[in-house]
Formats: structure tokens, sequence, C-alpha cells
């Protein structure tokens, strides 16, 4: 089983990453720095439906201070969703902000209420970190989801992906008399291919959703990575397999009830053609993003080490024992990925 033995650090946004992200769009000014929500004088559990503890805490903030946070987040959001137009949010407050302090990484999240329908939606305000970031900008180009995200010197705002928490999905929802179970157990052998591919790490339960969508007479199930910090991070090559986490096995026991190994096979090929069209897609700017990556530094050497020498060592391919940051190894696993997916038409 993959274990996370440490908290992973926190790598500052470097020159050529924030030009790479400002020629994207995704570097602006924003009305309200992470530090700046730092400054609440108190909080209060948030519980769910259940009375469960959700980990995350209301803030209050000093009167003299609340109105001005408020609408600074609202402005935020306004950037995030409509380039910044304000005629277009004029109806929206600040509804309450949260903080989790159970992590290491402490992320604000803000719900904002439409007062005309009583309809709410959240973003996240986060200390940027430069591994969190190339997760998110690979996400939006080699995922089939598109995702938003804003970056201002050392805040990082997020926008939130909708769906069933995967821990909650595996308890309640796998014993549901109309459950798709073979589409649910596909769509997970492609998202743990797409994880392995890209190298995002710790997607256990608690770090991805379940999006479910009714079409006709079917229904669609799509599951989606929620958290970023472990892109291209730890040294051991399952923790970039989802198949290997303990509170995954209820998913991975209802793959094993309805699939063979051959449409394991299917469905994982299937996933690396995707991923090859989303490449061939986007590649001037993924050729751009990995150039940046390729020089940046987002893990401990001897992780970078005991990555290259495991992948050399699972595809058998002595290339990888040349690279020297974790931008090369994800960059040579793309590459490989391209060159089999070519050479099988």
């Amino acid at each position: 089983m993959p274990h996370i033995e440490n908290k992973k650090q926190v790598y500052a946004v470097g020159g050529a990453l924030q030009r790479y992200l400002s020629a994207q769009g995704r570097s602006v000014r924003l009305p309200v720095r992470y530090d700046d929500l730092l400054r609440y004088e108190e909080t209060t559990p948030v519980y769910d439906k259940q009375g469960r503890d959700t980990l995350w805490e209301s803030v209050l903030y000093p009167s003299a201070e609340r109105r001005a946070i408020s609408r600074a987040l609202v402005e935020t959001y306004a950037l995030l969703r409509v380039k910044g137009d304000m005629s277009l949010v004029e109806h929206l407050v600040t509804d309450r902000v949260d903080v989790c302090t159970f992590g290491n990484t402490q992320p604000f999240r803000i719900r904002i209420l439409n007062r005309i329908n009583e309809n709410f939606d959240y973003f996240y305000v986060k200390r940027a970190d430069a591994s969190r970031i190339y997760g998110l900008e690979l996400e939006h180009l080699l995922s089939p989801n598109r995702i938003e995200f804003l970056y201002d010197a050392s805040t990082l705002i997020e926008e939130h992906i909708s769906g069933i928490p995967g821990d909650v999905f595996c308890r309640e929802y796998l014993e549901q008399p109309h459950l798709d179970e073979v589409r649910v157990a596909k769509e997970f052998v492609k998202f743990n291919e797409r994880c392995c591919l890209r190298l995002l790490g710790d997607m256990h339960s608690g770090n991805w959703v379940v999006d479910i969508t009714p079409d006709f007479d079917e229904t669609v199930y799509r599951i989606r990575a929620i958290d970023f910090d472990q892109q291209s991070y730890e040294g051991r090559y399952r923790i970039y397999m989802p198949q290997y986490y303990r509170e995954n096995n209820p998913i991975i026991e209802l793959g094993i009830k309805c699939m063979t190994p051959e449409t394991v096979k299917q469905y994982q090929h299937e996933e690396r053609t995707l991923t090859v069209h989303r490449m061939r897609s986007e590649q001037a700017r993924l050729d751009a993003l990995l150039g940046v990556m390729a020089r940046d530094r987002i893990a401990p050497d001897e992780n970078v080490v005991e990555l290259r020498e495991g992948l050399g060592y699972h595809y058998a391919d002595p290339a990888f024992l040349q690279c020297r940051s974790m931008g090369e190894i994800v960059r040579l696993s793309l590459r490989r990925l391209a060159e089999a997916t070519h050479d099988r038409r």
C-alpha cells in the first residue's frame, strides 16, 4: 500500500512559471491575498447534514474589515468566473469563509451566495505552490475536464470541483440498486491510467470526487481529482497509482467483480489514446509547460532519483535514468505514450 509519511514541501513559483501563467491568462492582479484571510478573530466548526465534523471551520473577521474582505472575495470570484465583469455579479455576496486547519496547506473555502435565487457556489484561496500549479495545468490539458484557476504572487485561486466525495461514494453509493457497476469500474480504470501517465499522486478516496450525470437511459460517471499537491513529488511509483490505495478498495473490488483483465486492458488503451489526442490538441501549450517544468525543482533530489529508477525498471526503459527533474520524468512518460500509440497504428 502506498503511504505518504512526510508533509510535502511547498515550492515557490519561479520566474519562468510566472511568465508561462501570464501568457496563458492565469496570472492576474487579485483583490485579495491569502494572507489577508488570516486576519480572522474566531472560528466555529462546520458540520455536514449528518452532524459529522467536516474538519472545516467557519471564520469571523473583525467588523472593521468584514465588509472590505467580503467585497474583495466577490471581486475575486468575478475574475475567476466572468473575467472581472462586476456588472454580472452585482447580486452576489460572500456568504461564508471557511478554513481547513487539519492539513498542512490550510486552504480557505469561500461560499458565494446569489441573493436573487439563494443559489451558491464555492471557490478556494490557497498558498501558491509550484507543484500544485503544474498539477492544475496538466489536469486542464490532459484530462477530459477543464479547470479554472488564477495566480498572484503567493496566492492561488481555484474553482470548486463539484461531485460526490470518493469516500462518501464508496460508503453510500456502491450498494445502490440502480448503480451501473460496469460504468463506475470503467471510469476508475481510466482515472487510474490518467494519474499514472501524468504522475499525479495521493489519489485516495478523499482526494477525488464522482460526477454523476443522467444521459437518456444511462448514467455517466466521471471521476475527477480535486487535490493536486502531490503532482510529481513522491519517489515511489505506486504513489501515482490510485489502485493501490487501501481507501479505494471498495471500488477496486467492484472492478474485479464485473470486469475481466482483457476489459481492463481495453479501457486502459482507450484512455491512453484519448490522452494522446488531448496532447496533440494542446501541443504548443503542453510543450511550453513541460519545458518550464523540466527546468524547475518541485521535489527533493532523492525523490527524483527514486522515481526515475522505479519507472526505468517498470517500463524497462533506461532513458528514465537520464532524467534530472520531475518535469523531465513527466515529459518522457508522455513522450513514450505518444510514440507507443503511434507505433500501434
